[in-house]
């Protein structure tokens, strides 16, 4: 009996390990399913963005108010789960405080901890008025109805009630080491806590006892939970806004990737020599598809982005189509990626990990031609977001897929390039009238 708590203890952390184990198996699955990109050039660039970006939030503090919060949740809730490791242990080997024997270091850990989980209370606080009071314009958006909205304020409740524990658990051990119980010997630093010692005046030492090993356990459970709720949550960016930046494009924004096979298409026809009737070159291989209707046509970094999403909004409160009242939102081709690549990820699952087509798609489906051609492809949604994410990328490779597949364009749009194809210009003109402007001066 003397080691059951340990033997539990060990089982429900071995329980969320393999919990957390199977979702991040199925996440990687899910973003194997694009197509393969190279991107390991630049590897010095790379490293810098992700230290500036995920791990600087550089791109946060643009906004100052919900940038400065965002770093105090962020920085707090990590560096507070540095004491997890000392749960843990305490947990496995049946120990109080194992890093007590620290001192003085142990004292100023335990009280900064204390006094991040205080500024991690307050701004969540903040950010839970901001959604359900003050309504930001960006929290309102259709895409956030139903479980979007509730999923930003379980993550906030789930925050508060973790720091609330902590603190709980850190002020009934104080006053145990007060009431010199056994196994609470004097260690650690209060600067926080020690303010609700005063809730526990009059209370046997047991009771105190129990309130503090309640805590603890409530504690180390609600991490765990927290962990695997990550993957059915936006917040799987605290773990994928790292491996999301480093991969991020490093192209001058505006500058769109040409097609292979256009590209060798264009200088066969440049080149007088070219037999344009030869077959092609053993071993190049023509696109099987132009473009992309589904997601199993996108490449992996681009479901890597939807899967990083944070539906903080700062793409669609930028994007101009948006303000001008157009049905486009780039945090919602975000979210429709990710919900139909969930569900492609249930087919698989279902089927024994073999797709089993039902007749659904990305296209149409979820994301409309009048939300891809709303699209002015200004980059404003791509220099907003604060992790690297691009969804101009998306947008275009669908409307390739419109244009190229189903010669599905706009008509303005078809008789622009016809206007090129015939008259070397996109105005409805003879080659022989296009300089006649100039006599009208």
């Amino acid at each position: 009996m003397e080691y059951l708590p340990n033997i539990l203890f060990a089982l429900i952390l071995l329980v969320g390990i393999i919990f957390f184990a199977r979702n991040v198996k199925k996440l990687v699955r899910n973003i194997n399913l694009g197509k393969s990109v190279d991107v390991n050039d630049n590897k010095p660039q790379r490293w810098k963005n992700m230290a500036k970006i995920a791990l600087g939030q550089s791109k946060m503090v643009v906004r100052p108010i919900a940038g400065i919060l965002h770093i105090l949740v962020y920085v707090g809730f990590i560096i507070i789960n540095i004491e997890v490791l000392e749960i843990i242990l305490d947990g496995l080997l049946g120990t109080h405080r194992i890093f007590a024997g620290l001192g003085v270091v142990y004292d100023v850990l335990i009280a900064s901890f204390e006094i991040l989980a205080f500024l991690v209370i307050v701004a969540v606080i903040v950010f839970w008025i901001r959604r359900n009071v003050i309504r930001l314009q960006r929290f309102m958006k259709p895409e956030m109805k139903g479980w979007p909205k509730n999923d930003g304020n379980m993550i906030l409740y789930i925050e508060l009630v973790l720091m609330f524990l902590f603190l709980t658990m850190n002020a009934a051990d104080f006053k145990l080491q007060q009431l010199g119980a056994v196994h609470y010997t004097e260690a650690g630093s209060f600067p926080i806590s020690q303010f609700i010692v005063p809730l526990f005046d009059g209370m046997a030492a047991q009771t105190v006892v129990f309130i503090e090993r309640s805590a603890w356990w409530l504690h180390i459970v609600g991490i765990l939970f927290f962990l695997n709720y990550l993957y059915y949550s936006k917040h799987l960016h605290i773990l994928l806004a790292f491996p999301n930046t480093y991969y991020g494009n490093l192209e001058p924004k505006g500058k769109f990737k040409n097609l292979d096979s256009v590209t060798k298409e264009v200088r066969l026809m440049m080149d007088p020599d070219a037999d344009p009737y030869a077959a092609p070159a053993e071993g190049v291989a023509e696109p099987e598809k132009f473009g992309a209707s589904d997601v199993t046509d996108l490449s992996w970094v681009q479901l890597l982005n939807a899967y990083t999403c944070t539906e903080c909004g700062r793409c669609t409160s930028e994007c101009p189509a948006n303000l001008t009242g157009k049905k486009l939102s780039p945090r919602k081709i975000m979210m429709d990626t990710r919900d139909r690549l969930e569900e492609v990820g249930k087919n698989l699952d279902a089927n024994q990990g073999k797709f089993v087509d039902d007749g659904k798609q990305l296209l149409d489906d979820y994301i409309t031609r009048e939300e891809l051609w709303a699209c002015t492809s200004c980059n404003a949604c791509t220099e907003a977001c604060p992790v690297s994410i691009d969804p101009l990328s998306i947008i275009m490779d669908m409307r390739q897929y419109l244009v190229m597949e189903q010669s599905a364009a706009p008509a303005d749009l078809n008789n622009m390039m016809g206007n090129i194809e015939n008259n070397g210009a996109p105005w409805p003109f003879n080659q022989m009238d296009r300089l006649n402007w100039k006599d009208e001066s």
